[in-house]
Formats: C-alpha cells, structure tokens, sequence
C-alpha cells in the first residue's frame, strides 16, 4: 500500500520553492574581513610597491627590511596559497607559485610575469587592503555551494525553534544499537528529535536546480525508510524542497509513495504537530 496518494504528492510538488537563499547566502562578510585582517599588516607594507617607477629596486629594498611580507602576494591574483597552484617559469620549468617568495629573484619574476609591476607602477590599486577585500569577495562565490547545503539545515533548525521543539544534529547511526540493519556503514542524520513514542531521524535538503544527484538520493532514501521504520520506536523523515525536483519528479514519486514522513517548508507545521502530540521526551 502506497503511503501517499497521487493527489497528495501533486500538491506536494506544486508546493516546491523556487530558492531558499536569503539576502546574506551571497556573501560571509565576515569571514571576508577576518581573512583580510590577518594579513593587513603585510598588505600595507606592500602598498611601498604602488608607484614606485623602479619596481626591481622597490622590491629588493622591501625584501631587506621584511622579506616574509612576500608570503602572501598569490592573493594578489587571486590564489591562495593551500591552492598549491603551479605554472610554467621564464627559463620553461614548472614550479609551484609559492616556491618563487623564498628568493628575491623569484619574487620579481612572479610581479613581473603576473603584470603586478604594471599594476603597481600605474597605480591602478590605490591600496593592497582594500583591493584584497574585494579579492577575497569574489573569492567567497566559491564557497557558495557548500553555504547552500548548510542554509537548509539552518531554515529547519529555525523552524524547529521557533516552535519549541528540542533536537540534535548531525547525529550518527552508530549510536542506537538497533540500527545495526542499516548495515556496517556509519550513517549520519541532519536531525534527530526524540518523542515519548518514536526517534525521528531527519534528513534534509534543498535543489533549486536539478542533476543526477537528485535520483540519487530519492533511490537511497527510499530504500532507507523501510529499513528504519521496520525498527520499532524508530521513524524516518525526510525534509526536502526546491524546484529542482520537477527534474527528477519520476524519482521523487516512487519516493513519496514508499516514504510516509516526507516533508517541504510548506507543510513541514504537520511533523512538528506530530511530534507535539507525542510529547518530547524530555518534557
């Protein structure tokens, strides 16, 4: 027996959000700053190099008096130093970029093969801190995905909250014996509320776009809810929303009709309600 109807899982999907991203996604302001600010004394220092006409001989000057403020000039062209990224030198060899800060030499051929010296000489950087804080912005857009995957674990903490309902996160298998029909394999739950009658285990996600990934995970999840729900006092949830399903919507209905707690933003007040009528355990 199904457990949903067509007609529920229609309306579940003509419920699906076209983005779940608010105004602050976009950027981590402070994590901006805080990268910015832990190398401003040496991006000042730096700044010497800013219409100096001989370049050469402004950098062999800074070099004496601090040659460690060289350490970080990858940022300058938007390369962090963990990035390990190598290129093709002046005499035809390949080397890692850091490698060029540990000689004089080495940091002259780096301004110089980058255009930095035309960029300092014609002063088209008014000041490294400030030109850096804009680096390090455009930087962050790359860690935008993986903002996205914690930004609907944060909406449904938020919605648990505000509704007074107490859970656990990132919570493993391993630690309910009774799980053991999961198989050998440590399975990680985004939530896990306790009521007086049953242990949810939730996993959450949202897909504004579509891919195979998404096929994916309602094969898995459907394959996993059976296996919990046979456990007694434990229960499998499912929190997911986003436009991205009408892709995989195929997928999603085998889901629907195997999964009984299947949830989106919209209609997720029917779980909390649930779990309200139960009592938390700690109550």
């Amino acid at each position: 027996m199904n457990a949903h109807t067509r007609e529920q899982f229609e309306y579940f999907m003509s419920q699906l959000k076209e983005t779940n991203t608010t105004l602050d996604f976009y950027c981590d302001f402070e994590k901006i700053n805080n990268n910015v600010e832990s190398i401003s004394i040496k991006l000042n220092q730096l700044n010497y190099l800013i219409g100096q006409d001989d370049i050469d001989a402004a950098i062999r000057r800074l070099w004496e008096e601090n040659s460690s403020v060289f350490n970080i000039l990858e940022i300058l062209i938007a390369v962090r130093t963990s990035d390990k990224k190598k290129a093709i030198m002046s005499d035809g060899n390949i080397k890692l970029i850091n490698t060029l800060f540990d000689s004089v030499e080495g940091v002259i051929e780096y301004i110089h093969g980058t255009g930095l010296d035309k960029v300092f000489k014609n002063k088209q950087i008014k000041n490294l801190v400030d030109y850096v804080f804009g680096v390090e912005t455009g930087l962050d857009t790359n860690a935008r995905k993986n903002r996205s995957g914690h930004l609907m674990e944060r909406q449904v903490a938020d919605i648990f909250d505000n509704a007074g309902i107490s859970y656990r996160q990132e919570v493993y298998s391993t630690e309910y014996p009774e799980l053991a029909v999961l198989g050998e394999d440590k399975k990680r739950f985004d939530f896990v509320i306790e009521t007086n009658c049953n242990k949810y285990l939730i996993e959450v996600n949202f897909y504004s776009g579509g891919g195979s990934k998404l096929n994916e995970v309602a094969r898995a999840y459907s394959e996993l809810s059976p296996k919990i729900n046979a456990v007694d006092g434990f229960k499998f949830v499912w929190i997911t929303d986003g436009i991205g399903w009408e892709s995989a919507k195929n997928k999603l209905e085998e889901a629907f009709y195997t999964i009984p707690n299947i949830y989106n933003l919209t209609n997720i007040n029917e779980f909390i309600e649930q779990v309200k009528e139960e009592g938390l355990s700690n109550d």
